[in-house]
């Protein structure tokens, strides 16, 4: 769909930037597909996970470290794996 917007361009090039977003069609996808995971984390936190405090903890390995995990991983930029196909 095409659309026309008034768009504070100074916002668009920092997504673009900070994204790697390499059109303003690109940035202004990948911020609203953000927008839309960021609203489904918040509503399984505020729902919660349907869980007793101890199935909670029963679900978790008590010996594991997720600290332990975290040194092997490289700082990556944020980028869209996945990409739709274009209206015509």
């Amino acid at each position: 769909m095409k659309i026309t917007i008034n768009m504070d361009d100074d916002l668009l090039d920092s997504v673009m930037s900070i994204t790697g977003a390499t059109t303003k069609t690109e940035a202004i996808h990948i911020a609203l597909r953000d927008i839309v995971r960021r609203a489904k984390l918040l509503n399984v936190l505020k729902e919660g996970l349907g869980l007793s405090p101890e199935e909670l903890r029963s679900a978790f390995d008590p010996a594991s470290d997720p600290m332990r995990l975290r040194v092997g991983e490289g700082i990556t930029p944020f980028q869209v794996t996945n990409r739709p196909e274009r209206d015509s």
